[in-house]
Order: C-alpha cells, then structure tokens, then sequence
C-alpha cells in the first residue's frame, strides 16, 4: 500500500546546488495522493475543537483548503507582504539571506479561536513561527501545526515544539 512519501518527487540542486527540493506537486497531481495527504493531515484533529485552519504561502493554501473544507471549517490564509488587501498585522522572520514579511487580515480571526496552521514543509520553522505569531497577534490559539514533510535535521520541529506548538507531520526526509 503506498505512502504519502511515495508520491513526493525529489529535484536535485533546486534551488540550487546541493539542496534536494521535496516536490509536493507531484503529490497533489494524483487524486488518491492528494486525498490520503488531506486525510492524514487532519485525522489526528477530527472531533477537536478548532474554529479555523490557516495556510502558509503558497502550497498550505491548497493543503489548508482541503483540511478546512473537510472539517467544516473556515480558512485563514496567511501571505507574503503586500498580498492581502485591506487591513493587516505583520510579522517579519528571518529567511537563509536576509528577512521576509509574513501578513494577516487584522480581522481574520477572534479572540479566543482555536486554528490549525497547516503547510507543505517543515525546515527551519521561521516561517511556520511567523503565522503562529501572527495568529497570536489577534488573540487566537494555534492548537497545532501539521505538514506533510518534516526535514528534522534543519531543527523545525524543535522550534515550534519550543514554543509549545504541537507538531504533526505525514513524512520526513533525513539529511536535507
């Protein structure tokens, strides 16, 4: 019976080189990939209380959809800066060569609501950090985080761990 990882392509020096890009496309390409990915990323939180998912730029928007459609929740997406229009809080989170800016729809959640952040990868975490400070910002709650791709040895998990933030990931690559 296949896995999720099957269903990950693998490009060599992409970006650059030395680095192995871990290619979910190819995963949302197969409907019976993408399905079990869905599945398996919110089977752990059926029957929780979550109010809403929120989806990191740009492959947690895709994820994050289908986990909030499937638990009958709203969606949050959570963008690069100057992507959302109207009012926004902001966040800004160290990259490998420089600094980015994460944003929010100041309205976009209540205090008090439970979410979900939901991506494609977990590397370092700066980026899933980001959103969860974000989504603290406005009063609510990340009650986890959950990814289809963990590549633990860049320490992501860790981080967000350390901030008392549980984990959930489908997949891990070693080593990258």
């Amino acid at each position: 019976m296949p896995n999720v990882k099957d269903f990950i392509r693998t490009i060599p020096d992409f970006p650059k080189p030395g680095i192995q890009f871990r290619d979910v496309t190819t995963l949302f390409n197969d409907a019976r990939g993408f399905r079990m990915a869905v599945d398996q990323l919110l089977h752990p939180y059926a029957g929780a209380q979550i109010d809403k998912v929120a989806g990191l730029e740009a492959r947690g928007f895709i994820l994050g959809g289908a986990v909030a459609h499937q638990l009958g929740k709203g969606f949050v997406p959570i963008r690069k800066k100057g992507k959302l229009p109207g009012k926004t809080v902001e966040q800004a989170y160290q990259l490998e060569y420089g600094e980015a800016v994460m944003e929010l729809h100041d309205d976009a959640l209540q205090p008090g609501e439970r979410v979900l952040l939901v991506d494609d990868l977990l590397a370092t975490g700066g980026t899933a950090e980001a959103g969860i400070r974000l989504i603290e910002k406005l009063g609510a709650e990340v009650i986890a985080c959950a990814f289809v791709i963990d590549l633990p040895d860049l320490g992501g998990r860790k981080l967000l761990e350390k901030l008392g933030v549980p984990v959930h990931a489908l997949c891990a690559f070693e080593g990258d």
